[in-house]
């Protein structure tokens, strides 16, 4: 698919993988909708990068608010991609040192905004998707949600986000085949260590560790490739219902 001159919408699109990944589109030539909770990064972001990235305020777990984004961004036409990478982890074991279970408040939290809050915004982009014009081959466009590889190697205290970056997974193939009907792609990047904000919060010492513990390239993760894979996700039309891990052949230890 070209990009250039197609409408895009990005959940977490202020901040670190999310923001990348709207730099990329626009650089492509696309007019960027950034979904995020956080209105003044948003805003501020939209802002500097200019008239082709809007901001609509979107707590991707509130139903009416996804629905209202997506067809705000539906409405300035070409509306093909949608790009999940909102999400939120915790660190809770089943039971902690004392015996207490884990709250079920908090792992709820954390599947509503991973789990549901990808739902939520692909099935309102699928529906607006649909309503495209076919391009070559019947393609009407593409969804990339964003997993993890604690899908598959979960460490001590991830039960949560595990589960619900397993579920994505889970969900991707399913989702490809469902779509298949409309010519809309379905797609999941599983990142490894990412060098996001939140990670920069970490002494360097601990970041050098971690990075020392990738196979190759010895370094985090960036932004930068998550974009990057997901443009050629977009790009190749023959790509759909695969999870495809960004972790540098990382496999992580229990903890």
């Amino acid at each position: 698919m070209d990009i250039n001159g197609v409408t895009a919408v990005v959940s977490g699109g202020a901040s670190g993988l999310g923001a990348a990944t709207t730099r990329a589109l626009l650089d492509k030539g696309a007019h960027v909708f950034i979904l995020d909770r956080d209105e003044a990064r948003g805003k501020e972001l939209a802002s500097e990068l200019g008239s082709r990235v809007d901001f609509v305020h979107t707590d991707v777990t509130v139903e009416e608010q996804v629905r209202e984004a997506l067809s705000t961004a539906a409405s300035a036409g070409n509306l093909r991609i949608a790009v999940n990478c909102a999400g939120i982890g915790i660190g809770r074991r089943v039971i902690d040192r004392s015996g207490e279970p884990h709250d079920l408040e908090s792992f709820d939290r954390v599947l509503r905004v991973n789990l549901f809050g990808t739902f939520n915004v692909m099935r309102f982009a699928a529906s607006q998707i649909s309503k495209q014009e076919p391009l070559e081959h019947g393609e009407r466009g593409v969804i990339v949600n964003t997993a993890s590889i604690a899908a598959y190697d979960g460490q001590i205290g991830q039960l949560a986000y595990s589960a619900s970056k397993g579920a994505i997974v889970g969900m991707t193939l399913p989702a490809a085949r469902d779509l298949s009907a409309v010519g809309i792609r379905v797609l999941t990047i599983a990142p490894g260590i990412m060098d996001t904000p939140l990670l920069g919060q970490l002494p360097d010492q601990i970041r050098a560790a971690l990075a020392a513990g990738v196979p190759f390239p010895h370094r985090l993760g960036t932004p930068e490739d998550y974009a990057s894979l997901l443009l050629e996700m977009v790009r190749n039309g023959y790509l759909n219902g695969e999870v495809v891990r960004l972790d540098g052949s990382l496999r992580m230890a229990p903890k």
